[in-house]
């Protein structure tokens, strides 16, 4: 019922576009969680936006000139007023207050509570280890690279379904932000830096991923396939990228991570990772190394600097 309230507003919307209510489709516990906490906070915001609507309304119509409503030049003060005036809006920051505070606790990328809850664990596959996935943006592709599985893939992340997958989080260039919009929320990958994140995606199928901080002009391309399989799609998909033609040694991801714009949402996908290879990217960044854009990029989508890095 109250994700229904929360949705009614989007009628007014409803002429721009007619998909793309993904905040309002969760198909894991932190989503979940974050759409239970925004409804919250509109619930309680309503709380104050409903009366003070109808009571400005009122005002305007039982004061207006034709209703010739009693005049009081002598009053000056009432306790009733002055106990809503200030009673209420305490009492709403204290309500936020709160909800903020376990709302940023059950969502917390280094250690989300509601990833603990009793709920979610008995749904999460029994015995299997969390899932790692060190995440690399670049100027403009994101690069998932599965440490302990020794193999990556450009522009599509794959995830089995009920298992938490925790990532590590880190960019060549410009600082980007990391955003699936139906399973986590924005995290930040900095270049020379590592944050961290967490998930589980509950229902398999596909997703869309994105970076949700402008970072150039191939910001606009800059999205990702989110693929949630069940355990032996997952295996099926794992054997298959272990035997793809292409290695990623700290070389390979050098030319990878030349700019280019991922205009066709091309995937590609690597074997034999090389062993450490985000902690290698991060100290590189930290020692200066730099992946300089071309000035036609920011100029002329039709120059051939342009044309020439896209896939």
């Amino acid at each position: 019922m109250t994700r229904m309230l929360a949705l009614f507003p989007l009628l007014l919307l409803s002429g721009c576009s007619d998909k793309h209510y993904w905040l309002f489709d969760p198909k894991g516990p932190i989503a979940s969680a974050e759409l239970h906490y925004m409804i919250l906070d509109v619930l309680v915001m309503l709380v104050v936006i409903i009366p003070v609507t109808a009571l400005t309304i009122w005002v305007l119509w039982r004061y207006r000139a034709a209703a010739q409503a009693r005049h009081e030049p002598g009053w000056a003060h009432s306790n009733v007023l002055e106990f809503v005036v200030w009673g209420v809006p305490l009492v709403i920051v204290a309500i936020l207050g709160y909800y903020s505070y376990v709302g940023i606790h059950a969502v917390n990328p280094y250690g989300p509570e509601v990833l603990a809850k009793k709920s979610v664990v008995e749904t999460t596959r029994q015995g299997i280890a969390p899932l790692e996935v060190d995440v690399i943006s670049t100027d403009w592709q994101w690069l998932f690279v599965y440490p302990k599985l020794h193999i990556a893939s450009a522009n599509e992340l794959v995830v089995p379904t009920h298992v938490p997958v925790h990532f590590r989080l880190t960019s060549t260039t410009v600082t980007n932000n990391f955003f699936i919009p139906q399973l986590v929320g924005q995290i930040y990958a900095m270049p020379g830096m590592r944050t961290k994140q967490a998930m589980i995606a509950d229902h398999t199928g596909e997703y869309h991923g994105l970076a949700a901080t402008l970072s150039g002009p191939g910001f606009s391309w800059m999205d990702f396939k989110v693929k949630a399989l069940n355990e032996q799609q997952f295996g099926q998909w794992v054997a298959g990228v272990k035997g793809a033609k292409a290695q990623l040694t700290y070389a390979a991801f050098d030319k990878f991570a030349q700019p280019t714009v991922n205009t066709s949402g091309k995937s590609v996908y690597f074997a034999n990772v090389q062993p450490g290879l985000f902690k290698h990217v991060i100290q590189e960044v930290k020692a200066g190394k730099v992946y300089p854009t071309p000035y036609a990029f920011t100029e002329n989508m039709q120059a051939p600097e342009f044309t020439e890095r896209t896939n």
